[in-house]
């Protein structure tokens, strides 16, 4: 008899259900997944028998490989592989994994309906009932085509990369891992370092440190640095395999995953000891240009009294013979030495390509002639017969006089130098087709072959004598063959050899006929006696240089104050109101560039014409004084011809 419930007693959930429920919600669940698995278009979901035949076909299976369920369903599944993957019984192998297994995964190619292939992620599942029996598998395919499209871009880009990088070689460019070992290398490392990947992969990156900079542990510095700024560069010297230093040029860059967590570093060297080789080079050739100009500014310091009072000395008239042939050798010794400062100039500015030229039309023989002037001292001194051999027209060319004439006075000095005394010098200028050539000769020591070729060379000289009479410093060809190459021409050497002499030719290019009329040697030149008097201030802190010059200028009747430094001059020339000033640039405590300004800027000086005076004769010298004001640029010692040019009646006086 059943029990009675007593009130309060709780009924259970399933004693209220009707018994039918469990069994329906049992085939609502199966027909909902029926119904999930057969709307699901991203995954192909398949039903296959235990042969492999096709037996349900869902909306995914239909869009990933082409076929309608009933064209499909009864098929065997090695419908969906490419020919090559049948032919070796990839499909059976697939399910035979799978039943032994109980799955099976793989990525491959497969075949849609209308035979183009597709890259999918296929899973075989084995599918057993209660007895362990197979009934079939469930497949499961993902179309991955994209996915593989872009890690195969992915994976090419890295190949590129990864061969550009390998393949670079004036860069050392390779990974480290966090603690600073070496992970990779590539060709411009084995270039550069000398160590073969073999040999240097997981290698601590200190090894292409020098001892000095590993003693304070300079390659953990750089990996902190790197770290904590993102990158650290520099350059500093780096040690090769074999031991040799080379001027590195270091980028370290750190490399961090998704995460951030740091991964290594990039590090990528250059090898730029050929450039610091070239900057040291042009260090040392600019330092050098510095020492040259230094030198020939206090070399024409003292030259320039030392001329002053020998022109002095030329004016009053000594005489005495002996007086007058001491004066003599003084003054051809004074311009001797400036010439060799000049040339010492003139070399800095052509390495340095800083020469300019002022081209005009010129007739070679008045070039000629000055440099023939010129050099007559020397001939006659050497006692040698000079023969002359110009033509009765024009040569013209178009050039810069005073460089060509000091070409053409270069070789009649090298010829006098070079021949024993009484010997003949020649110089000739001719037309020669489109050329004006001009070929200076002589019956001296000669040249030997083994010189003939490097005759041109700075410091080149050759065979000198003991007591070097020929004197020289081996740079006035040097300067003849650069001269004449900015004007577009060349020169060239002959010798038969030893003790028979030597020929030069300079070839130029001739103007055609019509140019412009060449300006004739010797125009506008002034004689020393002025028929006039200038009120003149001298300004320079070498006395002598300052005090010879104002005795120079009174003596050919100029009116003249000196001063000694640039708060002299300035109190001096407002009571003097001088027309000129002769203003050394070099001065102490206030410039010539300060005086000539505050000079101007005194009542009654508005107008006064400013000369500098110094022994900085550079062109860059040159534009400064025109910037700052100056009215003309004498280089010291000054000639006195054109002092007297500039002082004379053509040039307006100061208001």
């Amino acid at each position: 008899m059943p029990r009675r419930r007593a009130r309060g007693d709780r009924v259970s959930e399933a004693e209220h259900k009707p018994a039918s429920v469990g069994a329906l919600s049992r085939e609502t669940a199966e027909r909902q997944f029926r119904m999930l698995i057969e709307s699901v278009t991203d995954y192909a979901i398949v039903l296959l028998d235990p042969e492999g035949r096709v037996v349900t076909w869902n909306a995914g299976a239909q869009r990933t490989q082409g076929y309608a369920a009933d064209e499909i369903i009864g098929q065997h599944f090695s419908r969906f592989y490419p020919a090559s993957a049948i032919d070796r019984g990839w499909p059976q192998h697939e399910l035979k994994v799978a039943r032994s297994e109980g799955r099976f995964e793989d990525e491959g190619w497969r075949v849609r309906k209308d035979g183009v292939p597709f890259w999918a992620n296929v899973i075989i599942t084995a599918l057993k009932d209660e007895s362990g029996t197979l009934v079939g598998f469930g497949k499961i395919i993902r179309d991955m085509t994209e996915r593989r499209r872009e890690q195969e871009t992915l994976r090419q880009s890295e190949e590129r990369f990864r061969l550009l990088v390998e393949g670079v070689k004036d860069y050392a460019i390779f990974m480290l891992d966090p603690e600073g070992r070496i992970t990779s290398w590539n060709a411009g490392a084995e270039r550069s370092k000398g160590y073969t990947a073999d040999e240097i992969i997981g290698q601590h990156f200190s090894t292409f440190y020098p001892p000095d900079a590993r003693a304070v542990d300079w390659p953990a510095h750089e990996l902190r640095v790197a770290r904590a700024e993102g990158r650290y560069e520099e350059e500093g010297w780096r040690v090769r395999k074999d031991g040799t230093r080379f001027w590195a040029s270091v980028v370290l860059t750190p490399v961090y995953d998704r995460t951030g967590e740091l991964r290594g570093y990039a590090k990528v060297t250059r090898d730029l000891t050929q450039r610091r080789h070239v900057e040291e080079l042009q260090e040392a050739s600019r330092q050098m240009g510095e020492f040259i100009a230094m030198l020939a500014h206090e070399l024409r310091n003292p030259l320039a009294p030392i001329r002053n009072a020998l022109q002095v000395m030329g004016l009053r008239r000594l005489g005495d013979p002996q007086l007058e042939w001491c004066r003599d050798v003084l003054e051809r010794q004074v311009t001797h030495l400036g010439h060799l400062v000049d040339d010492l100039l003139d070399v800095n500015r052509i390495t340095s390509g800083k020469i300019l030229l002022k081209p005009e039309a010129v007739d070679l023989a008045s070039v000629i002639e000055r440099a023939v002037e010129s050099s007559t001292p020397l001939l006659q001194q050497r006692r040698h017969r000079l023969e002359i051999e110009l033509p009765a027209t024009p040569l013209l060319v178009r050039g810069d006089a005073t460089r060509l004439s000091q070409v053409f006075l270069n070789l009649l000095n090298n010829a006098a130098k070079y021949t024993p005394e009484g010997g003949v010098v020649r110089i000739g200028a001719a037309a020669e087709g489109e050329q004006a050539v001009v070929r200076v000769c002589d019956n001296g020591v000669g040249i030997s072959s083994d010189l003939l070729p490097k005759i041109f060379d700075l410091f080149v000289q050759g065979s000198r004598t003991l007591d070097r009479s020929e004197g020289g410093l081996g740079i006035g060809l040097t300067l003849v063959r650069e001269i004449v190459r900015l004007h577009g021409g060349r020169v060239a050497v002959s010798s038969p050899g030893p003790m028979l002499g030597s020929e030069f030719a300079v070839s130029l290019a001739l103007l055609r006929t019509g140019a412009a009329e060449p300006q004739k040697n010797g125009e506008n030149r002034k004689e020393h006696a002025a028929p006039f008097s200038r009120r003149v201030l001298v300004v320079d802190d070498n006395r002598d240089s300052a005090d010879s010059m104002a005795m120079l200028l009174r003596a050919t009747g100029h009116e003249v104050e000196t001063a000694h430094d640039g708060p002299d001059a300035l109190e001096r020339a407002p009571h003097y109101l001088p027309e000129y000033v002769l203003l050394d640039i070099g001065l102490p405590g206030m410039s010539g560039y300060t005086v000539a300004e505050r000079l101007r800027a005194l009542p009654g000086l508005r107008n006064v014409k400013v000369i500098a005076m110094t022994g900085y004769g550079q062109e860059e010298d040159r534009k400064r004084s025109r910037e700052a004001g100056f009215d003309h640029h004498l280089v010291k010692p000054v000639d006195f011809d054109t002092l007297c040019s500039i002082l004379g009646p053509d040039e307006a006086p100061a208001a």
